[in-house]
């Protein structure tokens, strides 16, 4: 199948590729599996100053292992798809347990750990101990089934079945990390959804090309109307500060720090009182503010909120006071960050004082 795929793709590399990330020039099994879960859905330059401040704070895995989940939580503040950090969180304690300190080396042992699936396992096998492993992420997906022209939607099983099973026919018998990183480069850099075929190292046996049919590959996924969900956003001030809550350790936002929340239909008065024992003696509604989900949007209506003074109810695990400059350098989600930025950016609105 196509003998000098991968001879090609790995020469290409070494001219063309990408030479300059910091996670490049490593065997190091921690450091390695770090940038692959944080690649996970999210692009390179928004990776790179979260794995550097991470790998600062988080130098191995035992210091990370050591740490407490919202130590995690807060350096990954804003990287989104907040499941990857509990579970990088986990995967370094089992590391810690179940191998001694020490990244298993072959695949399926490290697809065991959480947060950990087979392309990622492959991929980190691959670059620290040289494994003869295929990887299949979102990237080279597309680029293999343009190159060998699989019709269908990857994510259905039959799809990725035939995906997997070309990812492994063409693997080189050796130089498997170089030709790794190759695929990750083409895909990211070149064989793109709107592609430079007259770049790509292997255009002219390109099955796509060939049909001049490349938008056709991969296929898409049946379209679906993106649902809307309504929330309102309490911004309850006392004294300066904004009391925020804990979420729920698994869902949305899990163990993020938040704003309190209440549906559109409910009584802000009536709610503070029964869940925290405030005592609203103003409101104000803000501009709203909209976030999109992979699978729903999510429209904000935040309220700002003056408590009585003699009302504040006490610090705990799940509540906090917090100074809005400081709760901005908490561990929380997107859309709170954006509404302390806006409080501070807008004079009088970060008060008391409606």
């Amino acid at each position: 199948m196509n003998g000098d795929f991968a001879a090609r793709l790995i020469a290409w590399q070494r001219l063309h590729g990408r030479h300059g990330l910091p996670w490049q020039g490593t065997k190091d099994a921690y450091r390695i599996w770090l940038s692959e879960i944080m690649l996970q859905q999210t692009q390179v330059g928004t990776v790179i100053p979260y794995y550097l401040a991470f790998l600062e704070r988080f130098p191995d895995v035992v210091s990370l292992a050591a740490s407490d989940i919202d130590s995690v939580l807060r350096l990954w503040s804003g990287l989104g798809y907040y499941s990857r950090a509990r579970n990088l969180h986990g995967a370094a304690c089992e590391v810690m347990a179940r191998h001694d300190g020490i990244f298993p080396r072959d695949r399926e042992t490290l697809e065991s750990l959480p947060g950990v699936g087979r392309s990622t396992a492959a991929a980190i096998a691959a670059f620290a101990f040289g494994a003869r492993e295929a990887i299949l992420d979102g990237n080279v997906k597309r680029v293999l089934a343009r190159h060998f022209a699989v019709a269908g939607f990857p994510g259905e099983a039959k799809v990725a079945h035939q995906l997997w099973d070309i990812a492994e026919a063409v693997l080189p018998r050796q130089g498997i990390a170089p030709y790794t990183q190759a695929l990750m480069d083409l895909g990211a850099t070149v064989c793109t959804r709107t592609p430079a075929c007259e770049r790509c190292p292997v255009h002219d046996t390109c099955q796509a090309r060939a049909q001049d049919n490349v938008a056709a590959y991969p296929g898409t996924r049946q379209r679906k109307a993106v649902p809307v969900r309504t929330t309102r956003m309490l911004l309850l001030f006392n004294q300066g500060r904004l009391l925020l809550e804990k979420r729920p350790p698994v869902g949305i936002w899990g163990g993020l720090w938040s704003f309190p929340e209440v549906s559109m239909d409910e009584d802000v008065v009536s709610v503070c009182e029964a869940r925290f024992g405030l005592v609203v003696d103003a409101i104000r509604p803000l501009p709203a503010l909209k976030h999109s989900f992979t699978h729903f949007t999510l429209n904000i209506h935040p309220v700002q909120c003056r408590v009585r003074t003699d009302c504040r109810v006490a610090d705990s695990a799940a509540t906090q006071w917090m100074d809005p400059d400081y709760a901005a350098m908490e561990a929380v989600p997107v859309p709170v960050k954006k509404l302390l930025v806006r409080l501070k950016a807008e004079p009088g609105q970060a008060t008391d004082h409606l």
